[in-house]
């Protein structure tokens, strides 16, 4: 992440409406991206399973992926209640794998699963929230290395997301914190913003799902992207923008 020291006012009778004025005007506007599901049709499963299909051993593979689908009701129950709890809970698949090959697949996980699923006109909404002068920035709950490629792809230079503990370069299945979900994703946010100089008033945030209520709602310009049910009805109530990039 980039990080920019604020500049020191000039010392004066300078007027305090002015100055306030001046330092409003140097407050820049970002546009604050969720992944999956926003950018992606990819989701936290789809990346694993790429993970567990291509371990080295065929028997260990079957494994994982047979442990993930055995788990898939809980999962789903654990999403619609609460994305942090989900997040705590599926991480732990990663437990006791090594970091060279999480990193070293990313890039293949990126061509051959993640890059087919980029939906159609995300590109483009990108590329024309950077012409009108907005900083894009990712902030998902995705994995550090699962990211990179993504956000090479799209020229986006500013990532907040979730990194995985490592001991001795073996996962531990725990997430160092703070975990990138709901509330927190809003409060990293703010104090991202006020670090970074950026005017959230004048920001705008895109996500599809209801967990990212607190995100969308710390920006002056929520987004319903590829939305789901239950946000595009308060997408509907609050007459936010509805975006379709499929």
């Amino acid at each position: 992440m980039k990080r920019r020291d604020g500049a020191h006012g000039a010392a004066g009778r300078e007027d305090p409406e002015h100055r306030d004025h001046l330092s409003t005007d140097k407050l820049q506007k970002a546009a604050f991206y969720d992944l999956d599901g926003t950018l992606l049709s990819c989701n936290l499963v789809t990346t694993y399973a790429y993970y567990a299909r291509n371990d080295r051993s065929i028997f260990k593979s079957a494994y994982l992926l047979t442990k993930v689908i055995l788990s898939a009701p809980l999962l789903l129950g654990l999403d619609l209640y609460s994305r942090t709890l989900f997040n705590i809970y599926f991480f732990k698949v990663y437990r006791n794998m090594p970091r060279d090959r999480l990193i070293g697949l990313a890039d293949d996980l990126f061509e051959e699963t993640l890059k087919p699923s980029i939906y159609p006109k995300a590109e483009g909404l990108v590329q024309q929230t950077r012409q009108d002068g907005y900083r894009n920035i990712l902030v998902t709950g995705a994995l550090d290395f699962t990211v990179r490629p993504i956000a090479l792809h799209f020229g986006i230079e500013e990532v907040i997301c979730n990194r995985l503990e490592f001991k001795n370069h073996i996962a531990t299945g725990r997430v160092l914190p703070p975990l990138v979900a709901e509330k927190e994703k809003a409060r990293i946010i703010r104090d991202y913003a006020a670090k970074e100089g950026i005017d959230l008033a004048q920001s705008c945030a895109f996500s599809d799902s209801t967990s990212d209520l607190p995100m969308l709602t710390v920006s002056g310009h929520p987004v319903a992207t590829n939305p789901s049910r239950r946000l595009r009805n308060v997408a509907l109530r609050n007459e936010w923008p509805i975006l379709e990039l499929s």
